[in-house]
C-alpha cells in the first residue's frame, strides 16, 4: 500500500487501526466542512426585510471583508440573524474534507464557574488539521508531483504525506498543520470514521508537529533519523 519512500513505509501494516469507540482522542480521522482559509471572507449584510411585515426573510448584500474597512450595519432588524456591536457574518468557501484530530480538548470547565456567563467562552473544542487530496480530476488541478514527492520525504515541516484509510477521499493525501482550526463538539458539525493513527504513528507525527511549531526536532526523534534517510534518496 505505501512506497518505500515514505515514513508510514516503518508500519506498512498498521500505520492506520480501527477504533469503533465516538471518542474526539489525538489521531482519530473525522470528516468536517473546512473553510478555505486562503480566500477573502465576505461579508453578509442584511438591506431590510423580504417583506416589510415578515420578520423571516431578508434581503442581503455580500461585500469582501477588510480588516480596515468599517462594515455598514443591517439597515432593518431580521429576527433570524440578529446584529451584535463589532460583529459581522462571515461567509467562506468551505469543503467536506478529512481532518485528524491533534488535540481532543482541555478539561471541562465545572457548572458552577461558568453559570450565568455565555457559553462561548467554555464551550468545548478540539483542534485539527485538514487532508487535502492531491490528485487531479475534472474538477480540480492537483498538485504538481515533484512538490509531492518532497513531501512525502519529509521535506516541509508544514506538510505530512499519506493514503487515508476511507473509501471516498483521494488516494493520496497531505495534511496541512499550517491550517490547524478548531471545530466545536456537536454532531451536526463532525462525521466519524473507524479509523485512527497507531501509537507508534502518532509519536512520528508529534515529532513533526513540534517541528513545525518550535521550528527543531528532537535529537533522538526516529522522525529526524527517518527524515534525513529518505532526503538522502
Amino acid at each position: 500500500m505505501y512506497p518505500d519512500d515514505c515514513l508510514q513505509a516503518l508500519f506498512p501494516d498498521n500505520w492506520w487501526v480501527e477504533d469503533k469507540d465516538h471518542n474526539y482522542s489525538t489521531g482519530r480521522l473525522l470528516w468536517a466542512f473546512v473553510p478555505h482559509v486562503d480566500q477573502v471572507p465576505f461579508a453578509l449584510i442584511p438591506e431590510g426585510r423580504g417583506e416589510p411585515t415578515n420578520h423571516s426573510t431578508a434581503k442581503y448584500l455580500i461585500k469582501p471583508i477588510q480588516i480596515k474597512r468599517q462594515h455598514q450595519e443591517a439597515l432593518l432588524p431580521v429576527a433570524a440573524f440578529p446584529s451584535y456591536p463589532g460583529e459581522v457574518r462571515a461567509v467562506y468557501r468551505a469543503k467536506k474534507r478529512p481532518v485528524l484530530v491533534i488535540s481532543s480538548g482541555s478539561e471541562q470547565v465545572p457548572k458552577n464557574l461558568r453559570q450565568g456567563f455565555p457559553k462561548w467562552q467554555t464551550n468545548p473544542t478540539i483542534l485539527v488539521a485538514p487532508y487535502y487530496g492531491v490528485e487531479s480530476t475534472h474538477s480540480r488541478g492537483g498538485w504538481p508531483k515533484k512538490l509531492v514527492k518532497r513531501i512525502r520525504r519529509c521535506e516541509y515541516p508544514q506538510y505530512f504525506w499519506d493514503i487515508l484509510p476511507v473509501s471516498n477521499s483521494s488516494k493520496e493525501s497531505v495534511l496541512r498543520l499550517d491550517q490547524l482550526q478548531p471545530i466545536g463538539h456537536h454532531h451536526d458539525s463532525l462525521e466519524w470514521t473507524k479509523f485512527r493513527l497507531n501509537e507508534e504513528a502518532m509519536e512520528l507525527l508529534k515529532d513533526q508537529i513540534t517541528w513545525f511549531l518550535w521550528g527543531k526536532l528532537p535529537e533522538d526523534s526516529v522522525f529526524l533519523e527517518r527524515r534525513e534517510a529518505l532526503l538522502a534518496l
